[in-house]
């Protein structure tokens, strides 16, 4: 008789059980198992809850860092005397602008002297030869006289003599020419930067009498850059200000590969025109470089992502007011973007601000808290 009663009370737990705990899960709050949490426009609003499309993006990040004008070093030369020499006269004063083959100063150098007088001898031989011509003279006093103008015009010219100097004074056939005196020239366009020197003074050979520049475009040393930055190439479009205010385009046209020992960073070399003459050599500026990839990823805002069990999750938007939590595999953060490899597809609706509100509902109704409004 007892075992008939145990048997009978066993069956009926067993056929009430499921009932249960159907009723169990109907009792249970919506977001407690799936991670959902149901919002109104109005309760997103006052959280501060705001929602965008996910898209896909070429990452890029600004990166602001110090930099100091330079002289464009493939736009500039120097001016310098070859042979010991005194300065005669000067022709330009510094900051003029000068022209190529314009006359900065002019020298005298007894070496000079002597090599003008040279060519003029050694011209007149050559000019004697040549019109009597090899049938005349032998083949030999030919060709000496011949090599003998050549040695002594290039001696001219190595001195500093221009050809059209040397030709004018091998023309006059003047003697008295041959007094070493002689003009130094601008080798380019430009703006004269230095010119250290006095009229009078006794001047060595290689000793820079000018530098001359063309400052109309500048370069601009930026540094320090951290040397893991990536995706900076020659190239790059940058821009640069001297006041903060106003900015100037250019480019990166030199990344250093040398490293500096002490902060472990690299600089990198801007070119920028100079428009209207803002920018002056050793002048302080600020450097502005945007960095990333130029391929497009599928990418989310940092705010987007927030941690919840070690996972990287994101909340994504069903029918404007249902939030799920959605894990996803994110990728390198550039700047105020991450990557996302997996979990979400282009087009997906995601919270892209109130997270910090949205992870704290959704504990709280994994809590038992109740419903997650």
């Amino acid at each position: 008789m007892i075992t008939w009663t145990r048997l009978v009370v066993c069956v009926s737990l067993t056929v009430a059980a499921p009932v249960l705990a159907d009723e169990a899960d109907h009792e249970k709050p919506k977001g407690e198992a799936t991670g959902q949490i149901e919002l109104t426009a109005e309760e997103q609003r006052a959280a501060g809850v705001v929602i965008d499309r996910v898209a896909r993006r070429a990452l890029g990040e600004t990166i602001r860092v110090p930099g100091n004008v330079e002289i464009n070093l493939y736009r500039s030369s120097r001016v310098t005397p070859r042979i010991a020499a005194q300065v005669v006269a000067r022709h330009v004063i510094l900051g003029e602008s000068v022209r190529a083959g314009q006359p900065m100063v002019t020298l005298s150098s007894v070496a000079m002297a002597e090599a003008q007088g040279e060519l003029i001898v050694a011209n007149r031989e050559w000019e004697r030869s040549r019109s009597l011509g090899p049938e005349s003279v032998s083949e030999r006093r030919y060709t000496e006289a011949r090599v003998a103008r050549q040695l002594a015009l290039a001696r001219v010219l190595a001195y500093g003599m221009t050809e059209a100097q040397a030709d004018a004074l091998m023309s006059a056939a003047d003697v008295d020419r041959a007094s070493g005196v002689f003009d130094l020239l601008s080798p380019q366009d430009g703006t004269v930067l230095q010119d250290d020197f006095i009229v009078g003074e006794l001047i060595e050979p290689g000793r820079v009498l000018f530098d001359i520049s063309d400052e109309s475009v500048m370069w601009v040393e930026a540094r320090p850059i951290a040397v893991g930055v990536p995706h900076i190439h020659t190239g790059m479009p940058a821009r640069v200000t001297p006041d903060g205010v106003n900015w100037i385009d250019g480019k990166v046209v030199q990344r250093y590969h040398r490293v500096d020992e002490t902060t472990r960073t690299h600089g990198v070399r801007i070119e920028v025109d100079n428009v209207d003459d803002q920018l002056h050599e050793r002048q302080f500026v600020e450097v502005e470089i945007v960095t990333g990839s130029e391929d497009s990823v599928l990418a989310v805002p940092n705010a987007a992502v927030t941690m919840i069990g070690n996972t990287p999750t994101v909340f994504k938007v069903e029918d404007g007011h249902e939030f799920h939590a959605e894990s996803v595999v994110s990728g390198p953060t550039v700047g105020d973007w991450t990557a996302v490899s997996a979990g979400l597809r282009e087009g997906d609706v995601i919270a892209v601000a109130g997270i910090f509100h949205l992870k704290s509902l959704m504990l709280k109704s994994s809590l038992g808290g109740g419903h997650a409004h």
